[in-house]
């Protein structure tokens, strides 16, 4: 059985061999196809993950806010579940905004495995300097807790976020914001807030211009000079939280959210609309790059499809020595085989060098020379290997079935 394989593939390369340029054609052909394959695929999985690496990190994979996600029943309905109960003329009770028991909620997130909480306040104050007026939402953080929660750091220009317990009255706010008022580094401005609270603060850091995942009219304080200066001591709306696995934050939320009622969301909550869109750019990306791999397999098709036509009286001494129409199948399928292979492998060497070309390139990026972030893993490689083979397969057997179904006495009596 082996020497009659091997006798195949024997015919199979000298096939080949006698119709070089045609087989150079089509080596090349699979050869482009892959490795633009990997280029294009690099740069968009390279992209998409580092897009979502920058959602995941960027903030807290789950965001406990002091928001329902629909109003409470009314005490007389609890009371009487399922009756046929009305209510008229009752005041809806007027509530103060926060979250209720936080501690509890903040040690039941620390409890997760691998889980960290970071309580903050959120709130609206007016900046004034010289006459001019900015608004800013501030968020009061403790440095220490939202530093390993999140990627914030890594956005400052200038500053650092524990700068706010060293110094008095410290703010971070947006380059942008920072311009448009005429401060830099170490002044002081005016904070006012609703209920009439007046803090000067002082400029500790500045967040890079460009910042998406960063509000440009947004700062941050501490914890405990937000809950002075919007005049909410002791109260927090907002609970961020860092898991081991960011891919379980929705389950996570969800138990979250169903044990304490408060509005639990996750990142991937938050991101279903840009997550959407990654998703339907995969698959343009993809129908692309697949009908490239689809072209260079006609080369193979060609070139098999002219060796059955021009071996039609050798296929018929085959036949008519005892040779059976699966062996026939198999020499011009192989020869589809090695050409998609030997495609491959020029595909790899070309696909690794037009990679290392585009992850030299810089580009200007918000100020700063950023290279193309590239998935160089060795699932693409695979991904494209595989598709070309199973192209250059079927590009193969479909010409192979015509050889199979050569009648060698028809043949053999028109030579004669």
């Amino acid at each position: 059985m082996s020497g009659r394989l091997g006798l195949l593939m024997d015919i199979a390369l000298k096939h080949l061999a006698r119709r070089r340029r045609q087989t150079l054609v089509a080596i090349s052909g699979v050869a482009v196809g892959v490795g633009f394959f990997l280029a294009v695929s690099a740069m968009m999985i390279g992209s998409q993950r580092d897009f979502i690496d920058q959602l995941i990190d960027a903030a807290p994979h789950i965001v406990i806010s002091d928001e329902l996600r629909s109003r409470p029943p009314q005490p007389g309905v609890r009371a009487f579940p399922g009756a046929a109960v009305a209510l008229h003329g009752y005041k809806i009770r007027t509530e103060v905004r926060g979250l209720k028991d936080w501690p509890a909620i903040l040690a039941a997130a620390n409890m997760l495995p691998g889980a960290i909480g970071s309580p903050s306040l959120t709130g609206g104050v007016t900046l004034r300097l010289g006459g001019h007026e900015e608004a800013l939402g501030i968020v009061g953080v403790e440095p220490e807790l939202e530093t390993r929660i999140s990627t914030i750091e890594e956005k400052l220009r200038a500053g650092r976020l524990h700068d706010l317990e060293t110094a008095q009255g410290g703010i971070i706010v947006g380059e942008e914001l920072a311009r448009r008022l005429g401060v830099g580094m170490g002044d002081i401005v005016a904070a006012t807030s609703a209920p009439g609270t007046t803090r000067s603060l002082r400029i500790v850091g500045l967040f890079k211009r460009g910042q998406s995942q960063l509000a440009a009219s947004s700062g941050y304080v501490l914890l405990r000079e937000a809950q002075s200066l919007l005049g909410r001591p002791f109260i927090i709306n907002r609970i961020g939280i860092h898991l081991s696995d960011p891919y379980q934050a929705e389950p996570v939320a969800r138990q979250l959210e169903a044990r304490f009622g408060y509005k639990a969301e996750s990142w991937q909550e938050r991101s279903a609309d840009f997550l959407s869109l990654l998703v339907t750019r995969n698959v343009i990306m993809y129908s692309v790059v697949s009908a490239i791999l689809l072209v260079a397999s006609f080369g193979i098709y060609t070139v098999v499809s002219n060796s059955v036509s021009d071996k039609r009286r050798d296929i018929a001494i085959l036949r008519s020595i005892g040779f059976s129409e699966f062996d026939l199948q198999l020499v011009f399928v192989a020869e589809g085989i090695i050409l998609a292979l030997a495609g491959v492998l020029l595909g790899w060497l070309l696909g690794y060098g037009l990679m290392a070309i585009l992850g030299s390139l810089e580009f200007p990026i918000a100020g700063e020379d950023e290279r193309l972030p590239l998935d160089r893993s060795p699932r693409q490689y695979a991904i494209a290997a595989a598709a070309s083979l199973l192209a250059g397969t079927i590009a193969a057997w479909l010409p192979a079935r015509k050889a199979a179904r050569v009648d060698p006495v028809d043949i053999l009596r028109g030579a004669a």
